[in-house]
């Protein structure tokens, strides 16, 4: 058995104010966002967590690469018929968390997926390299398959087969935005005493900001 109780860290690098926080959270993570990207030195600052309620009635986290936010939302995508998508039919209601560990700091979304438009999946799906559109069509993502090279062998046999052709978005592959309705900042501080700062949409579509206990 390992150990662990010696791994600490003191968070000092800045903090989480009422003062200095805007009335929406897109704006507060935006600016979270881009001061992650230019000053935090993370390998993929769209590095996410999806948490879904699975069908077997377990919680399951992974990992995904956001693909945009803006006022509506955060946006990924993924195969529909995937363990991850049949999840979400069931249950539409998900959690996001970003961990920019150089900045000490955490985000946490909690809120209501659904699929993006047909023409949104389009134009994403459009924009990926060759090899990540065939990806899409030849992984029956999370079934179980035979082995490794059963899936290099569907891959080769679609090179060849869309070599002249336009490679289209299968339907089963798509986007889905997902619409808060809790943002929790948190921000590390010394002693533990950390800053964590919630967000909460209310019925006039107004945000309520509550400061919570570390």
């Amino acid at each position: 058995m390992s150990d662990l109780s010696n791994y600490r860290k003191s968070y000092e690098k800045s903090e989480l104010l009422e003062t200095n926080i805007p009335d929406d959270p897109m704006n507060l993570f935006h600016r979270w966002f881009h001061e992650t990207e230019e000053f935090g030195g993370e390998g993929e600052v769209n590095a996410m967590t999806v948490s879904t309620i699975g069908l077997d009635g377990f919680p399951k986290s992974r990992v995904v690469l956001l693909k945009k936010f803006n006022e509506e939302g955060f946006v990924f995508y993924t195969n529909y018929n995937s363990e991850k998508g049949k999840a979400i039919t069931e249950n539409p209601n998900i959690c996001l968390s970003f961990f920019w560990h150089s900045m000490e700091r955490q985000v946490i979304i909690k809120g209501i997926a659904q699929k993006t438009t047909e023409l949104d999946s389009d134009n994403y799906f459009d924009s990926r390299p060759e090899g990540s559109r065939l990806g899409a069509i030849v992984s029956p993502q999370s079934d179980i398959i035979p082995s490794r090279e059963y899936l290099e062998k569907n891959l080769n046999d679609l090179e060849k087969q869309y070599q002249n052709s336009e490679i289209l978005r299968p339907k089963h592959w798509g986007g889905y935005l997902v619409k808060p309705v809790s943002v929790e900042f948190w921000q590390g501080r010394a002693n533990r005493l950390h800053d964590r700062i919630r967000y909460t949409i209310l019925e006039n579509f107004e945000w309520k900001i509550e400061r919570l206990s570390p």
